[in-house]
């Protein structure tokens, strides 16, 4: 019987060689799910898909509103960026199996009462069944997903060399706060400040995703998030090692209710081109506790045909945040 490990083997080279897939190799060899403070970080760069058979195969596991959204978008690569989004969603999940192998195509979405989508088991009977949550983020040049068990979770990728249209300042006059906006005036850099107000804006809006109540909800100048040292020249940590503090910490406004400081952040260069934002709810045995870092895996992929583990020594760097990252 032919492995996975062989099936993986034979997609990879058919997808070098440009030739036809087939139905038999179309396989997802399975994951164990994420232990608890795990985080599973898969992200997959468009400009590396180029089959259009591997896209077609894409879009056969597509739900006929995902695929009426798609077409009804205007351009191809933003249509490309939306099947690889979706894709990338239902063939990561489709992974986590538990007692028999899922068809990433049967997997079912709903929305939670602000807009987050969430997995929605259609045997919630089954016990076995894990609490899976996720979250999807993308740019024109990096989609990914985060992936955990039993935690919220938000995800936000941009790249590296965004440009703004509007002064840097100006910018943060309307969506940061206080603090935030003290910050950034005290970097005379240009290029430091607004690579500082891009970090700033990837862990927000990770932040805002964690949540789940919509940006209208918790509007990014209700909060703050304190990057530590962020002045210093050099603020990576060391590969393969677990940053000593606990640098990114959020603070919200005394009058906001509906949000709270009781999460942990992880801030990572990758591919050398983009910042990657990830935060998870701390569990409430472990709030307090800075000691207790957040697991990271990261795998870059194109599914159905080949996997990639990612390490420290790799593509990506730890910027903050108590984090171990695996290898």
């Amino acid at each position: 019987m032919t492995s996975l490990r062989d099936k993986a083997l034979v997609m990879m080279n058919i997808h070098c060689f440009g030739r036809n897939l087939v139905t038999a190799s179309s396989s997802l060899p399975p994951v164990q799910l994420p232990a608890q403070r795990e985080v599973h970080f898969w992200y997959v760069v468009p400009d590396e898909v180029r089959s259009t058979n591997l896209l077609n195969q894409y879009l056969e596991i597509l739900s006929p509103c995902e695929k009426e959204n798609i077409f009804l978008m205007h351009g191809e690569q933003l249509k490309k960026r939306a099947l690889l989004a979706r894709a990338l969603v239902r063939t990561t999940l489709a992974r986590y199996q538990t007692n028999c192998p899922i068809d990433p195509k049967s997997l079912k979405f709903r929305k939670n009462n602000y807009g987050k989508p969430e997995l929605d088991w259609q045997y919630a009977d089954d016990w076995s069944l894990p609490a899976l949550h996720f979250n999807i983020s993308h740019t024109s040049s990096l989609i990914a997903c985060g992936v955990t068990v039993g935690s919220p979770i938000g995800i936000d990728v941009e790249e590296k060399q965004r440009r703004l249209k509007n002064d840097i300042l100006a910018f943060a006059q309307r969506f940061f706060s206080p603090h935030e906006i003290e910050m950034l005036t005290h970097i005379a850099d240009p290029k430091l400040r607004l690579q500082e107000f891009i970090k700033l804006w990837t862990l927000k809006e990770a932040y805002v995703k964690a949540l789940g109540k919509g940006f209208s909800a918790s509007p990014f100048k209700t909060f703050t998030v304190r990057l530590r040292d962020h002045m210093k020249g050099d603020i990576h940590a060391p590969p393969h090692m677990i940053s000593k503090v606990p640098d990114i910490t959020v603070e919200p406004s005394d009058d906001l209710k509906n949000l709270s400081s009781n999460w942990q952040f992880v801030l990572l260069e990758l591919a050398g081109s983009h910042y990657a934002a990830v935060c998870i709810e701390q569990d409430s045995i472990d709030t307090g506790n800075g000691s207790i870092p957040i697991n990271l895996t990261l795998r870059k992929t194109i599914p159905f045909v080949e996997d990639e583990c990612i390490s420290a020594t790799d593509s990506a760097v730890v910027i903050g945040g108590l984090t171990r990252l695996g290898v």
